[in-house]
């Protein structure tokens, strides 16, 4: 048996307001549930160190870093980040960077092994020089420019099917022509101002699976062909799931799995390693988000098993089986 190596660290999760709308908590829920899958070991598991500060510079200004890594992010800065008065904690501080230098970690990993999940990540809506949308640091770009700078690759793609337009990803990288930005979202959802990635799908309100795959899987050959990529960040928001508080859009859990398994064996069959990371999700019940979140890590051990992808894992007979996803698949 095969599967992804997983990056987790314990503190992905800090100390948060229940009342609040982002879930804090849902990272933490998240391992627990991959640590039952069948297929799941602790060998798979990797705990990212700290970056250098020079990795977070790299793609935001520095002043904004610094404000950030000091508390002293001012209370306008922390509303459009959409955590004020929360802003100068140190747990939320020390975890958002870990959250990054986690995808970071991925993307060596899957390089090394053609897959690799982050079990966080996505804060796609963090410019170079503000954060915005609950997100402060942006990790998709991080791990880009560190991937190109540190570890020999020329070209990355980055695949973003979060609900959400990545505008922060693709302003940062809007005079990259080696990172090449794809975003298929909900066209009437926030961002109300969009910033233009090298490839846009709009989505009316209320698409559901069938439209939905459909302009996925036309996408993709188009995305790896015009990003010529040799590493693909896949930024896989579950917040697409038609009861997501903060979605438009109508898919079911089985139409998020079809989803997955179309992009990880997309870059699988085109030879070009994929790292994923968990974007958005929004559910005042934590098991049913968690199910959600997990099934793109569920998918990234399908397509290990199926391509001869991730690294050996022993079998478990005793293991309890995983939960099926709605609609039998999985």
């Amino acid at each position: 048996m095969r599967a992804p190596p997983l990056v987790y660290h314990p503190r992905y999760s800090c100390p948060w307001p229940a009342a609040h709308r982002f879930p804090m908590w849902k990272f933490a829920d998240l391992f627990d549930l991959v640590q039952r899958q069948p297929w799941y070991s602790p060998a798979l598991v990797h705990t990212p160190p700290p970056l250098p500060s020079s990795a977070f510079t790299a793609v935001h200004e520095e002043a904004y870093y610094r404000a950030f890594s000091a508390g002293a992010l001012d209370d306008e800065a922390a509303r459009r980040i959409g955590f004020r008065g929360l802003i100068a904690n140190p747990a939320l501080i020390e975890r958002t960077k870990l959250e990054v230098a986690g995808t970071v970690l991925a993307t060596k990993l899957a390089l090394r092994h053609g897959i690799a999940c982050n079990c966080a990540g996505g804060t796609h809506h963090a410019h170079r020089t503000h954060g915005s949308g609950f997100t402060i640091l942006n990790d998709l770009a991080v791990a880009s420019a560190w991937a190109r700078r540190e570890l020999g690759v020329e070209r990355v793609a980055i695949i973003d099917l979060d609900v959400h337009q990545g505008d922060g990803t693709a302003s940062i990288f809007a005079a990259v022509p080696q990172v090449f930005t794809f975003s298929m979202h909900c066209g009437k959802n926030f961002p109300f101002r969009k910033c233009a990635s090298d490839l846009d799908l709009d989505l009316p309100p209320g698409t559901g699976d069938a439209e939905y795959l459909a302009r996925l899987r036309d996408a993709l050959p188009t995305v790896l062909r015009r990003s010529a990529a040799q590493l693909v960040l896949y930024d896989a928001g579950v917040d697409v799931f038609r009861d997501d508080k903060l979605g438009w859009l109508q898919l079911s859990h089985a139409g998020i799995w079809q989803r997955d398994v179309a992009v990880l064996d997309a870059c699988a069959a085109a030879g070009v390693p994929v790292a994923t990371v968990i974007g958005g999700g929004y559910d005042d019940d934590r098991a049913a988000l968690a199910r959600r979140h997990a099934l793109v890590v569920r998918a990234a051990a399908l397509v290990c098993r199926r391509r001869g992808l991730g690294v050996p894992v022993p079998v478990h007979a005793t293991r309890r089986p995983a939960t099926r996803v709605e609609g039998g698949v999985g």
